[in-house]
Protein backbone atom coordinates (compact mmCIF):
# COMPACT_ATOMS: atom_id res chain seq x y z
CA UNK A 1 0.00 0.00 0.00
CA UNK A 2 2.84 2.35 0.93
CA UNK A 3 4.61 1.55 -2.35
CA UNK A 4 1.34 2.24 -4.22
CA UNK A 5 0.93 5.62 -2.49
CA UNK A 6 4.54 6.53 -3.28
CA UNK A 7 4.07 5.54 -6.91
CA UNK A 8 0.81 7.53 -7.09
CA UNK A 9 2.40 10.63 -5.57
CA UNK A 10 5.36 10.34 -7.93
CA UNK A 11 3.00 10.06 -10.89
CA UNK A 12 1.01 13.09 -9.80
CA UNK A 13 4.19 15.09 -9.29
CA UNK A 14 5.49 14.17 -12.74
CA UNK A 15 2.09 15.02 -14.24
CA UNK A 16 2.08 18.36 -12.44
CA UNK A 17 5.63 19.12 -13.55
CA UNK A 18 4.76 18.20 -17.13
CA UNK A 19 1.70 20.46 -17.03
CA UNK A 20 3.80 23.27 -15.60
CA UNK A 21 6.46 22.71 -18.25
CA UNK A 22 3.81 22.67 -20.98
CA UNK A 23 2.37 25.93 -19.60
CA UNK A 24 5.81 27.55 -19.55
CA UNK A 25 6.49 26.32 -23.08
CA UNK A 26 3.11 27.64 -24.24
CA UNK A 27 3.78 31.04 -22.66
CA UNK A 28 7.23 31.08 -24.24
CA UNK A 29 5.75 30.38 -27.67
CA UNK A 30 3.07 33.05 -27.11
CA UNK A 31 5.65 35.64 -26.05
CA UNK A 32 7.86 34.79 -29.02
CA UNK A 33 4.89 35.30 -31.34
CA UNK A 34 4.14 38.60 -29.59
CA UNK A 35 7.68 39.79 -30.33
CA UNK A 36 7.29 38.58 -33.91
CA UNK A 37 4.04 40.52 -34.23
CA UNK A 38 5.78 43.65 -32.99
CA UNK A 39 8.59 43.37 -35.51
CA UNK A 40 6.21 42.52 -38.34
CA UNK A 41 3.90 45.44 -37.60
CA UNK A 42 6.71 47.96 -37.16
CA UNK A 43 8.20 47.04 -40.53
CA UNK A 44 4.85 46.90 -42.36
CA UNK A 45 2.98 49.69 -44.16
CA UNK A 46 -0.34 47.85 -43.94
CA UNK A 47 -1.91 50.20 -41.40
CA UNK A 48 -0.99 53.28 -43.41
CA UNK A 49 -2.14 51.62 -46.63
CA UNK A 50 -5.56 50.99 -45.09
CA UNK A 51 -6.12 54.55 -43.81
CA UNK A 52 -4.81 55.97 -47.08
CA UNK A 53 -7.29 53.80 -48.97
CA UNK A 54 -10.21 54.85 -46.75
CA UNK A 55 -9.49 58.57 -46.89
CA UNK A 56 -8.78 58.64 -50.64
CA UNK A 57 -11.34 56.15 -51.95
CA UNK A 58 -14.16 57.13 -49.58
CA UNK A 59 -13.25 60.33 -47.73
CA UNK A 60 -15.80 61.98 -45.43
CA UNK A 61 -18.50 59.51 -44.41
CA UNK A 62 -21.20 61.10 -42.29
CA UNK A 63 -23.54 58.52 -40.79
CA UNK A 64 -26.74 58.24 -42.82
CA UNK A 65 -25.25 59.88 -45.92
CA UNK A 66 -24.54 58.17 -49.27
CA UNK A 67 -20.83 58.17 -48.38
CA UNK A 68 -21.66 56.14 -45.27
CA UNK A 69 -22.86 53.22 -47.40
CA UNK A 70 -19.83 53.59 -49.67
CA UNK A 71 -17.68 53.26 -46.54
CA UNK A 72 -19.54 50.11 -45.48
CA UNK A 73 -19.00 48.56 -48.90
CA UNK A 74 -15.34 49.62 -48.81
CA UNK A 75 -14.92 47.92 -45.43
CA UNK A 76 -16.62 44.70 -46.53
CA UNK A 77 -14.41 44.54 -49.62
CA UNK A 78 -11.22 45.41 -47.72
CA UNK A 79 -11.75 42.89 -44.92
CA UNK A 80 -12.70 40.17 -47.39
CA UNK A 81 -9.65 40.89 -49.54
CA UNK A 82 -7.41 40.70 -46.46
CA UNK A 83 -8.53 37.11 -45.97
CA UNK A 84 -10.20 37.09 -42.58
CA UNK A 85 -11.94 33.87 -41.60
CA UNK A 86 -15.32 35.56 -41.39
CA UNK A 87 -16.58 38.95 -42.62
CA UNK A 88 -20.15 40.17 -42.11
CA UNK A 89 -22.25 43.24 -41.31
CA UNK A 90 -25.11 44.04 -38.96
CA UNK A 91 -27.74 46.76 -39.54
CA UNK A 92 -27.92 49.95 -37.48
CA UNK A 93 -30.67 52.56 -37.88
CA UNK A 94 -29.24 56.08 -38.06
CA UNK A 95 -30.74 59.55 -38.57
CA UNK A 96 -30.05 61.52 -41.74
CA UNK A 97 -28.73 65.04 -41.12
CA UNK A 98 -27.39 67.39 -43.78
CA UNK A 99 -25.08 70.26 -42.85
CA UNK A 100 -26.18 72.90 -45.32
CA UNK A 101 -24.53 76.32 -45.09
CA UNK A 102 -23.57 78.32 -42.02
CA UNK A 103 -22.66 82.00 -41.96
CA UNK A 104 -22.21 84.50 -39.16
CA UNK A 105 -20.99 88.03 -38.65
CA UNK A 106 -20.97 90.75 -36.07
CA UNK A 107 -23.11 93.59 -37.38
CA UNK A 108 -22.68 96.04 -34.48
CA UNK A 109 -20.68 97.95 -33.30
CA UNK A 110 -18.26 97.00 -36.10
CA UNK A 111 -19.04 94.56 -38.90
CA UNK A 112 -16.79 91.50 -38.69
CA UNK A 113 -17.24 88.15 -40.50
CA UNK A 114 -16.91 85.01 -38.36
CA UNK A 115 -15.90 81.46 -39.28
CA UNK A 116 -18.49 79.01 -37.97
CA UNK A 117 -19.91 75.56 -38.57
CA UNK A 118 -23.23 73.99 -37.65
CA UNK A 119 -23.16 71.48 -34.81
CA UNK A 120 -24.32 68.01 -35.77
CA UNK A 121 -28.07 67.62 -35.43
CA UNK A 122 -28.80 71.35 -35.26
CA UNK A 123 -31.94 72.84 -36.71
CA UNK A 124 -31.79 75.70 -39.20
CA UNK A 125 -32.36 79.38 -38.62
CA UNK A 126 -35.24 81.06 -40.42
CA UNK A 127 -34.26 81.71 -44.05
CA UNK A 128 -33.85 85.38 -43.18
CA UNK A 129 -31.46 84.46 -40.38
CA UNK A 130 -31.33 85.58 -36.75
CA UNK A 131 -30.03 88.91 -35.50
CA UNK A 132 -29.66 89.32 -31.75
CA UNK A 133 -27.44 90.65 -29.02
CA UNK A 134 -24.79 88.26 -27.71
CA UNK A 135 -24.48 87.19 -24.10
CA UNK A 136 -21.21 85.51 -23.13
CA UNK A 137 -20.61 82.75 -20.57
CA UNK A 138 -17.37 81.19 -19.39
CA UNK A 139 -18.90 77.72 -19.25
CA UNK A 140 -22.05 75.65 -19.52
CA UNK A 141 -22.46 75.87 -15.74
CA UNK A 142 -22.37 79.67 -15.88
CA UNK A 143 -25.13 79.59 -18.50
CA UNK A 144 -27.21 77.28 -16.31
CA UNK A 145 -26.88 79.72 -13.39
CA UNK A 146 -27.84 82.77 -15.46
CA UNK A 147 -30.94 84.88 -14.89
CA UNK A 148 -33.41 84.02 -17.69
CA UNK A 149 -34.22 87.72 -18.12
CA UNK A 150 -30.60 88.35 -19.09
CA UNK A 151 -30.61 85.57 -21.71
CA UNK A 152 -34.09 85.91 -23.22
CA UNK A 153 -34.03 86.91 -26.88
CA UNK A 154 -30.23 86.79 -27.13
CA UNK A 155 -27.68 84.50 -28.74
CA UNK A 156 -25.89 82.60 -25.97
CA UNK A 157 -22.12 82.34 -26.42
CA UNK A 158 -20.17 79.74 -24.40
CA UNK A 159 -16.53 80.79 -24.42
CA UNK A 160 -14.78 77.88 -22.69
CA UNK A 161 -11.26 77.06 -23.87
CA UNK A 162 -10.11 73.46 -24.29
CA UNK A 163 -6.91 72.63 -22.43
CA UNK A 164 -4.14 70.64 -24.10
CA UNK A 165 -3.23 67.34 -22.39
CA UNK A 166 -1.50 64.13 -23.45
CA UNK A 167 -4.62 62.29 -22.29
CA UNK A 168 -7.05 64.64 -24.04
CA UNK A 169 -8.80 65.27 -20.72
CA UNK A 170 -9.43 68.92 -21.63
CA UNK A 171 -12.06 67.75 -24.10
CA UNK A 172 -14.14 66.17 -21.36
CA UNK A 173 -14.10 69.41 -19.38
CA UNK A 174 -15.41 71.56 -22.23
CA UNK A 175 -17.55 69.30 -24.43
CA UNK A 176 -20.67 69.72 -22.30
CA UNK A 177 -21.17 73.16 -23.78
CA UNK A 178 -21.45 71.60 -27.22
CA UNK A 179 -23.65 68.64 -26.36
CA UNK A 180 -25.92 70.25 -23.75
CA UNK A 181 -25.61 73.97 -24.42
CA UNK A 182 -28.59 74.28 -26.76
CA UNK A 183 -30.99 72.87 -24.18
CA UNK A 184 -29.60 75.04 -21.39
CA UNK A 185 -29.73 78.16 -23.57
CA UNK A 186 -33.26 77.45 -24.83
CA UNK A 187 -34.50 76.91 -21.27
CA UNK A 188 -33.26 80.43 -20.48
CA UNK A 189 -35.00 81.90 -23.54
CA UNK A 190 -32.05 82.24 -25.96
CA UNK A 191 -32.83 82.28 -29.68
CA UNK A 192 -29.61 80.48 -30.68
CA UNK A 193 -26.34 79.26 -29.22
CA UNK A 194 -22.80 79.55 -30.51
CA UNK A 195 -19.79 78.06 -28.75
CA UNK A 196 -16.04 78.41 -28.88
CA UNK A 197 -14.82 75.37 -30.81
CA UNK A 198 -13.86 72.36 -28.71
CA UNK A 199 -10.29 72.40 -29.97
CA UNK A 200 -6.75 73.24 -28.89
CA UNK A 201 -5.64 74.91 -32.13
CA UNK A 202 -5.35 78.55 -33.14
CA UNK A 203 -6.48 78.03 -36.75
CA UNK A 204 -9.39 80.01 -38.13
CA UNK A 205 -11.35 76.82 -38.59
CA UNK A 206 -14.39 75.70 -36.60
CA UNK A 207 -14.79 72.27 -34.96
CA UNK A 208 -18.11 70.52 -35.46
CA UNK A 209 -19.53 67.74 -33.27
CA UNK A 210 -22.84 66.35 -32.12
CA UNK A 211 -25.29 68.29 -29.97
CA UNK A 212 -28.52 67.25 -28.28
CA UNK A 213 -32.07 68.51 -27.97
CA UNK A 214 -34.54 67.55 -25.26
CA UNK A 215 -38.24 66.82 -25.54
CA UNK A 216 -40.32 69.72 -24.28
CA UNK A 217 -37.55 72.29 -24.79
CA UNK A 218 -37.56 74.55 -27.89
CA UNK A 219 -35.01 73.58 -30.53
CA UNK A 220 -32.69 76.49 -31.26
CA UNK A 221 -29.89 76.66 -33.87
CA UNK A 222 -26.46 75.63 -32.57
CA UNK A 223 -23.06 76.42 -34.06
CA UNK A 224 -19.37 76.54 -33.19
CA UNK A 225 -16.95 79.31 -34.13
CA UNK A 226 -13.20 79.07 -34.62
CA UNK A 227 -10.99 79.86 -31.64
CA UNK A 228 -9.61 83.09 -33.16
CA UNK A 229 -13.17 84.24 -33.85
CA UNK A 230 -14.17 83.45 -30.27
CA UNK A 231 -11.31 85.68 -29.15
CA UNK A 232 -12.58 88.38 -31.53
CA UNK A 233 -16.15 88.22 -30.20
CA UNK A 234 -14.92 88.36 -26.60
CA UNK A 235 -12.81 91.41 -27.38
CA UNK A 236 -15.77 93.05 -29.12
CA UNK A 237 -18.02 92.45 -26.11
CA UNK A 238 -15.45 94.13 -23.87
CA UNK A 239 -15.80 97.21 -26.06
CA UNK A 240 -19.58 97.05 -26.32
CA UNK A 241 -21.71 94.54 -24.38
CA UNK A 242 -24.57 95.26 -26.80
CA UNK A 243 -22.74 93.71 -29.76
CA UNK A 244 -25.09 92.11 -32.28
CA UNK A 245 -24.50 88.86 -34.16
CA UNK A 246 -26.23 87.75 -37.34
CA UNK A 247 -26.55 84.00 -37.89
CA UNK A 248 -27.75 82.07 -40.96
CA UNK A 249 -27.79 78.26 -41.04
CA UNK A 250 -29.55 75.75 -43.30
CA UNK A 251 -29.01 72.22 -41.93
CA UNK A 252 -31.87 69.75 -42.12
CA UNK A 253 -32.98 66.42 -40.71
CA UNK A 254 -34.40 63.96 -43.25
CA UNK A 255 -35.60 60.84 -41.47
CA UNK A 256 -33.57 57.66 -41.06
CA UNK A 257 -31.33 55.35 -43.03
CA UNK A 258 -29.76 51.94 -42.48
CA UNK A 259 -26.04 51.80 -41.82
CA UNK A 260 -24.01 48.81 -40.64
CA UNK A 261 -21.46 47.62 -38.14
CA UNK A 262 -18.84 45.78 -40.20
CA UNK A 263 -17.19 42.81 -38.48
CA UNK A 264 -14.26 40.52 -39.26
CA UNK A 265 -12.88 37.58 -37.31
CA UNK A 266 -9.75 35.52 -36.85
CA UNK A 267 -11.31 32.28 -35.62
CA UNK A 268 -9.79 30.89 -32.44
CA UNK A 269 -8.07 27.53 -32.58
CA UNK A 270 -9.27 25.99 -29.31
CA UNK A 271 -11.75 28.48 -27.78
CA UNK A 272 -13.45 29.92 -30.86
CA UNK A 273 -16.58 30.96 -28.97
CA UNK A 274 -14.60 33.26 -26.66
CA UNK A 275 -13.92 36.71 -28.11
CA UNK A 276 -11.21 39.33 -27.84
CA UNK A 277 -12.77 42.43 -29.38
CA UNK A 278 -10.77 45.28 -30.92
CA UNK A 279 -12.80 48.07 -32.46
CA UNK A 280 -12.92 51.49 -34.08
CA UNK A 281 -15.66 53.53 -35.72
CA UNK A 282 -16.11 53.66 -39.47
CA UNK A 283 -18.14 56.87 -39.77
CA UNK A 284 -16.68 60.38 -39.64
CA UNK A 285 -17.76 63.97 -39.79
CA UNK A 286 -18.21 65.47 -43.22
CA UNK A 287 -15.73 68.35 -43.30
CA UNK A 288 -12.36 66.55 -43.35
CA UNK A 289 -11.57 63.08 -44.68
CA UNK A 290 -11.85 61.37 -41.30
CA UNK A 291 -8.18 60.38 -41.16
CA UNK A 292 -7.46 60.71 -37.45
CA UNK A 293 -11.10 60.32 -36.43
CA UNK A 294 -11.34 57.48 -36.95
CA UNK A 295 -9.66 56.25 -40.12
CA UNK A 296 -6.54 55.69 -38.06
CA UNK A 297 -8.43 53.48 -35.62
CA UNK A 298 -9.96 51.47 -38.47
CA UNK A 299 -6.47 50.93 -39.88
CA UNK A 300 -4.91 50.08 -36.51
CA UNK A 301 -7.33 47.34 -35.46
CA UNK A 302 -7.70 45.92 -38.97
CA UNK A 303 -3.96 45.70 -39.58
CA UNK A 304 -3.38 44.29 -36.09
CA UNK A 305 -5.87 41.48 -36.69
CA UNK A 306 -4.44 40.79 -40.14
CA UNK A 307 -0.96 40.29 -38.68
CA UNK A 308 -2.48 37.80 -36.21
CA UNK A 309 -4.35 36.10 -39.05
CA UNK A 310 -1.06 35.57 -40.86
CA UNK A 311 0.65 33.76 -37.97
CA UNK A 312 1.31 30.06 -38.60
CA UNK A 313 -0.67 29.11 -35.48
CA UNK A 314 -3.97 30.86 -34.68
CA UNK A 315 -4.60 32.13 -31.13
CA UNK A 316 -6.85 30.13 -28.82
CA UNK A 317 -9.68 32.68 -28.76
CA UNK A 318 -11.35 34.45 -31.65
CA UNK A 319 -10.09 37.96 -32.38
CA UNK A 320 -13.03 40.04 -33.55
CA UNK A 321 -12.64 43.39 -35.33
CA UNK A 322 -15.72 45.62 -35.09
CA UNK A 323 -15.92 48.75 -37.25
CA UNK A 324 -18.80 50.58 -35.62
CA UNK A 325 -21.42 52.69 -37.36
CA UNK A 326 -22.55 56.16 -36.34
CA UNK A 327 -20.27 56.78 -33.36
CA UNK A 328 -20.11 60.50 -34.07
CA UNK A 329 -23.84 61.06 -33.75
CA UNK A 330 -24.45 59.10 -30.57
CA UNK A 331 -22.62 55.74 -30.27
CA UNK A 332 -25.39 54.11 -32.27
CA UNK A 333 -23.24 51.29 -33.61
CA UNK A 334 -21.86 50.55 -30.15
CA UNK A 335 -25.31 50.42 -28.62
CA UNK A 336 -26.63 48.26 -31.48
CA UNK A 337 -23.72 45.82 -31.11
CA UNK A 338 -24.25 45.48 -27.36
CA UNK A 339 -27.94 44.75 -27.92
CA UNK A 340 -27.46 42.37 -30.86
CA UNK A 341 -24.78 40.39 -28.99
CA UNK A 342 -26.36 40.56 -25.54
CA UNK A 343 -26.52 36.78 -25.17
CA UNK A 344 -22.91 36.48 -26.34
CA UNK A 345 -21.40 39.16 -24.09
CA UNK A 346 -20.48 36.67 -21.32
CA UNK A 347 -18.13 35.11 -23.90
CA UNK A 348 -16.38 38.44 -24.57
CA UNK A 349 -13.05 37.93 -22.83
CA UNK A 350 -11.87 41.56 -23.11
CA UNK A 351 -12.42 44.55 -25.42
CA UNK A 352 -10.45 47.61 -26.54
CA UNK A 353 -11.13 50.46 -28.97
CA UNK A 354 -8.87 52.75 -30.98
CA UNK A 355 -10.51 56.18 -31.34
CA UNK A 356 -7.95 58.85 -30.50
CA UNK A 357 -5.92 59.38 -33.65
CA UNK A 358 -2.52 57.85 -34.32
CA UNK A 359 -0.28 59.30 -31.62
CA UNK A 360 2.10 56.77 -30.07
CA UNK A 361 0.70 54.46 -27.41
CA UNK A 362 2.56 55.12 -24.16
CA UNK A 363 0.53 53.10 -21.64
CA UNK A 364 -2.02 50.33 -21.35
CA UNK A 365 -4.64 50.39 -18.60
CA UNK A 366 -7.13 47.64 -17.91
CA UNK A 367 -10.42 47.21 -16.11
CA UNK A 368 -10.37 43.64 -14.81
CA UNK A 369 -11.17 42.04 -11.48
CA UNK A 370 -8.60 43.16 -8.90
CA UNK A 371 -7.60 39.59 -8.10
CA UNK A 372 -6.23 39.02 -11.60
CA UNK A 373 -4.83 42.49 -12.37
CA UNK A 374 -1.21 41.56 -11.60
CA UNK A 375 -1.50 38.37 -13.64
CA UNK A 376 -2.85 40.32 -16.61
CA UNK A 377 0.03 42.77 -16.36
CA UNK A 378 2.49 39.87 -16.39
CA UNK A 379 0.92 38.53 -19.57
CA UNK A 380 1.13 41.97 -21.21
CA UNK A 381 4.82 42.49 -20.39
CA UNK A 382 5.98 41.89 -24.00
CA UNK A 383 4.25 45.17 -24.88
CA UNK A 384 6.84 47.09 -22.87
CA UNK A 385 9.42 46.40 -25.60
CA UNK A 386 7.20 48.51 -27.87
CA UNK A 387 7.41 51.54 -25.57
CA UNK A 388 4.17 50.78 -23.73
CA UNK A 389 4.11 51.17 -19.95
CA UNK A 390 1.90 48.84 -17.89
CA UNK A 391 -0.54 51.22 -16.22
CA UNK A 392 -3.49 51.14 -13.86
CA UNK A 393 -6.66 49.09 -13.51
CA UNK A 394 -8.79 52.18 -14.17
CA UNK A 395 -9.32 51.88 -17.92
CA UNK A 396 -12.07 54.12 -19.26
CA UNK A 397 -12.61 52.10 -22.47
CA UNK A 398 -13.42 53.65 -25.84
CA UNK A 399 -16.78 55.25 -26.61
CA UNK A 400 -18.30 52.35 -28.56
CA UNK A 401 -17.37 49.82 -25.89
CA UNK A 402 -18.17 52.09 -22.95
CA UNK A 403 -21.40 50.19 -22.29
CA UNK A 404 -19.71 46.77 -22.08
CA UNK A 405 -18.24 46.86 -18.52
CA UNK A 406 -21.76 47.26 -17.13
CA UNK A 407 -22.53 43.97 -18.91
CA UNK A 408 -19.57 42.25 -17.24
CA UNK A 409 -17.02 42.61 -20.06
CA UNK A 410 -13.44 43.55 -19.05
CA UNK A 411 -11.87 46.34 -21.11
CA UNK A 412 -8.50 47.90 -21.82
CA UNK A 413 -7.39 51.40 -22.80
CA UNK A 414 -4.29 51.65 -24.98
CA UNK A 415 -3.47 55.27 -24.22
CA UNK A 416 -2.17 57.40 -27.08
CA UNK A 417 -0.30 60.68 -27.04
CA UNK A 418 -3.17 63.04 -27.84
CA UNK A 419 -1.50 66.39 -27.36
CA UNK A 420 -2.24 67.53 -30.92
CA UNK A 421 -5.38 65.45 -31.53
CA UNK A 422 -7.81 68.27 -30.75
CA UNK A 423 -5.98 70.62 -33.10
CA UNK A 424 -7.62 68.74 -35.98
CA UNK A 425 -10.56 66.87 -34.42
CA UNK A 426 -13.88 67.43 -36.27
CA UNK A 427 -12.41 70.00 -38.68
CA UNK A 428 -11.56 70.16 -42.39
CA UNK A 429 -7.97 69.69 -41.20
CA UNK A 430 -8.63 66.03 -40.28
CA UNK A 431 -6.67 64.72 -43.26
CA UNK A 432 -4.13 62.01 -44.03
CA UNK A 433 -1.08 64.25 -43.69
CA UNK A 434 -1.71 64.47 -39.93
CA UNK A 435 -0.79 60.78 -39.52
CA UNK A 436 2.81 59.80 -38.80
CA UNK A 437 3.34 56.38 -40.46
CA UNK A 438 5.87 55.28 -37.81
CA UNK A 439 3.55 56.18 -34.93
CA UNK A 440 0.67 54.43 -36.69
CA UNK A 441 2.78 51.27 -37.06
CA UNK A 442 3.62 51.39 -33.35
CA UNK A 443 -0.13 51.45 -32.63
CA UNK A 444 -0.70 48.47 -34.91
CA UNK A 445 2.05 46.55 -33.11
CA UNK A 446 0.57 47.36 -29.70
CA UNK A 447 -2.96 46.28 -30.66
CA UNK A 448 -1.66 43.12 -32.33
CA UNK A 449 0.28 42.18 -29.21
CA UNK A 450 -2.60 43.03 -26.89
CA UNK A 451 -5.16 41.02 -28.86
CA UNK A 452 -2.85 38.05 -29.35
CA UNK A 453 -1.68 37.86 -25.73
CA UNK A 454 -5.24 38.14 -24.43
CA UNK A 455 -6.49 35.58 -26.94
CA UNK A 456 -3.98 33.08 -25.53
CA UNK A 457 -4.31 34.00 -21.85
CA UNK A 458 -5.14 31.23 -19.37
CA UNK A 459 -6.57 33.64 -16.78
CA UNK A 460 -10.28 33.68 -15.96
CA UNK A 461 -11.36 37.31 -16.54
CA UNK A 462 -15.13 37.26 -16.83
CA UNK A 463 -17.53 38.31 -15.56
CA UNK A 464 -16.33 41.71 -14.38
CA UNK A 465 -17.30 42.18 -10.74
CA UNK A 466 -20.06 44.71 -10.05
CA UNK A 467 -17.81 46.89 -7.88
CA UNK A 468 -15.36 47.27 -10.79
CA UNK A 469 -17.95 48.14 -13.43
Amino acid sequence: MKRYQTTLMTGLLISSLNACQNHVETMSITNNDAYLLQQTALSSSLGYDIVESLTVEVGPRLAGSPKDIIAVNWAMDKLTHLGFDRVYKEPVQVPIWERGEAKAKITFPVEQPLVITALGGSVATPTTGIQAKIIRFDSLEALKQANPEDVKGRIAFIDQKTERHITGEGYGKSVGGRSKGAVAAAEKGAVAIIIRSIGTDHDRMAHTGVMRYQDGVPKIPAAAMSNPDADLVTAMLRRDPNAILELQMSPKNSGFNTSYNVIAEVTGSSKPNEIVLIGAHLDSWDEGTGAIDDGAGVAIVTAAAKHIQDLPIKPARTVRVVLYAAEEIGLMGGKAYAEAHKAELPLHYIAAESDFGAGRIYQIDTKVNEGVFTKVQNILKPMTLNGVTLGSNQASAGPDISMLPAQGVPVASLRQDGRDYFDYHHTPNDTLDKIDPAALAQNVAAYAQFAYLMANSNIVLTPLASEIK
